[in-house]
């Protein structure tokens, strides 16, 4: 009997805090996007979606994950896969399931994807990012949120989408909506192993256009040492952030390679979820909510 009455209080508990799914466009999704490319379907594959990983998405959404004790931090976790698929496992659910642990709601975007032959690939993501910050804005007491207390992560060209919404200034690409769409950007932005944002020749500069604004959002860096170009990307963005005194840290683990997300490499860069919390608490957008 107390084995049947702790199984029926898991299912409860579990039911309180089951997800909720919501589709961010239901006007109708903006814009016309290019047919997919011999290159990225051959890419893709036969199958498509596979275990751990999902593409062509064209109705965009978001997964909440409420947490347990929530202390009214929220944060959209954006996958990577190269604009051409979501990593929706290591680099999604997985990063939710953390964020509850420390109390934080993580709300899970499946942007649209394929977006790879887009002359701008992050454009399309990008307007899904901005409608869900929106929408999470306009849930936020519902969904027990502090609306100052709503940041962003990014893996790989998730972290491209989350740099592109945290510090590019350009006017929305659509039409926004009164009560859902909110003129702020992230809170605060995580960004982990992204890249993008210098020249293809010279990684020493920016490329051209782009440029780390005065009002950027408090930003947590973390990378491997080798994984390619990306820790030249966020040592350049952290020392424009020191440049301008805006707040940021900055993790470059020796080893950790790319896509770690919250695999276990069994390198020391296991423990970058630990240091981003710390972080997040550091900066006060762990208090907790009144």
């Amino acid at each position: 009997m107390r084995l049947l009455t702790l199984f029926l209080l898991a299912l409860a508990t579990s039911a309180t805090a089951a997800e909720t799914v919501l589709p961010l466009w239901t006007e109708g999704v903006p814009g016309k996007r290019v047919a997919p490319s011999k290159t990225v379907l051959d890419r893709i594959g036969p199958k498509g979606n596979q275990p751990g990983r999902e593409t062509f998405i064209n109705d965009p959404s978001i997964t909440v994950y409420p947490a347990a004790n929530p202390n009214g931090a929220a944060v959209i976790v954006c996958p990577g896969g190269g604009y051409w698929f979501l990593s929706t496992n290591n680099e999604g659910k997985g990063v939710c399931e953390w964020l509850n642990s420390i109390g934080v709601t993580g709300i899970l975007l499946r942007y649209r994807t394929p977006t790879s032959d887009e002359t701008l690939p992050h454009n399309y993501p990008v307007q899904d990012l901005q409608r869900s910050l929106g929408i999470v804005r306009a849930h936020a007491k519902e969904w027990n949120i502090d609306p100052k207390r709503v940041g962003v992560i990014g893996f790989s060209a998730g972290a491209n989408l989350v740099g592109h919404a945290s510090w590019d200034r350009t006017p929305r690409t659509y039409e926004q909506k009164p009560g859902v769409d909110d003129p702020r950007g992230p809170d605060f932005t995580i960004f982990v192993y992204g890249g993008g944002f210098l020249e293809k020749e010279d990684k020493t500069k920016f490329r051209e256009g782009f440029s780390v604004p005065a009002d950027a959002p408090p930003c947590f860096f973390v990378v491997a040492h080798n994984d390619n170009a990306n820790p030249l990307e966020a040592a350049k963005l952290y020392i424009e952030y020191k440049r301008q005194n805006i707040p940021a840290e900055i993790h470059i683990y020796s080893k950790g390679g790319h896509g770690f997300g919250t695999r276990q490499t069994k390198f020391p860069v296991d423990g970058w979820t630990k240091t981003a919390g710390e972080w997040m608490g550091a900066e006060g957008f762990l208090k907790s909510a009144k």
